[in-house]
């Protein structure tokens, strides 16, 4: 997973009704902007966040909904 900042990060619910997060990246930590990644989420927390395989990417280009 590479991303930019810029990028928005999805990461799916993991039960039913909960709800995605989204949140957008402020940082790319690693090399080739590689993880981790430092956060910005929907509630206004920061974070350093390493992606798992419930999460994907969605450029800064791209709409979110």
């Amino acid at each position: 997973m590479k991303a930019r900042p810029g990028d928005h990060i999805i990461v799916k619910g993991h039960v039913i009704g909960e709800t995605d997060r989204e949140g957008e990246v402020l940082e790319a930590m690693g090399e080739g902007n590689q993880p981790p990644y430092r956060v910005r989420w929907e509630d206004g927390h920061e974070s350093v966040f390493f992606p798992g395989p419930d999460a994907e990417v969605r450029k800064a280009h791209e709409k979110t909904h």
